[in-house]
């Protein structure tokens, strides 16, 4: 029987790496994401090219309501989940503390905690009569370090970083294994989306480097969940190889 995976932000970047890593290694797949169009043309490429069952669940992680109306609806069949890819998160803007955007401050508080910890809840509920599952939460290295015009989302991976570490503890009884993953620099549609589209100023963000692309993350995050059961990876910071931290990089 084929294992299952539920992963949140599926529609690009880790997510959707990930959906395609664990479908190409026989599991079954749930994705979800705000994008339905997407979603689906996802979900119907996994299922032809891995033979593997994909359900595409289309809601915003920010909305309370909807997470739990999603997860507690899903057909009996696709309750056992094995793995969660909490992925699903964002930066939006740059700017100095006292100028920053309030509206981006409560999306990414909204997306990066609120709603990271929403999903994470409502999916260990459906593990824990089973005494066993493992939870993937998507930090950064902003979890580790605060950097120049970084704040709330600093603050917001921070919280992640605190909360995989709780959910650690709390779910140990239950067998359940709780892994975060910290990437730094990676090329996806990140700095797009933090620079609101100003492709100019996302692409200088790895002038001088071979960043991460979203596969090396996908591949990271397979290799934690196929470790035996006796182990478990708890913290895990993935750069690339011309990144040490936040602020050293070798820029050539």
């Amino acid at each position: 029987m084929n294992k299952t995976v539920f992963i949140t932000g599926a529609t690009a970047g880790f997510g959707e790496a990930c959906a395609k890593k664990f479908a190409a290694n026989h599991y079954n797949v749930i994705i979800t994401g705000r994008r339905k169009e997407r979603l689906e043309q996802l979900a119907e490429s996994l299922a032809t090219a891995h033979a593997v069952e994909v359900l595409p669940l289309t809601f915003d992680v920010r909305d309370r309501g909807q997470v739990a109306a999603s997860i507690s609806t899903l057909p009996d069949a696709w309750k056992r989940i094995d793995v969660l890819i909490n992925n699903a998160g964002l930066a939006a803007g740059k700017d100095d503390f006292d100028k920053a955007s309030l509206d981006d401050w409560d999306t990414m508080v909204d997306t990066n905690l609120k709603g990271f910890a929403y999903v994470a809840q409502a999916i260990s509920r459906l593990m824990i009569p089973h005494k066993r599952g493992h939870i993937i939460n998507l930090g950064s290295v902003a979890a580790k370090q605060v950097y120049s015009q970084g704040n709330m989302y600093c603050a917001t991976k921070h919280a992640v970083d605190a909360l995989s570490r709780a959910m650690r503890i709390d779910l140990l009884p239950h067998h359940i294994k709780v892994t975060a993953i910290h990437p730094g620099a990676a090329d996806t549609e990140f700095s797009m989306v933090r620079f609101k589209g100003n492709r100019i100023v996302a692409d200088k963000v790895y002038d001088g480097l071979i960043p991460l692309v979203a596969a090396d993350v996908a591949e990271t995050i397979f290799y934690c969940t196929t470790l035996p059961d006796h182990v478990c990876i708890n913290d895990l910071v993935i750069s690339c190889t011309q990144q040490a931290d936040c602020f050293y990089y070798d820029r050539e």
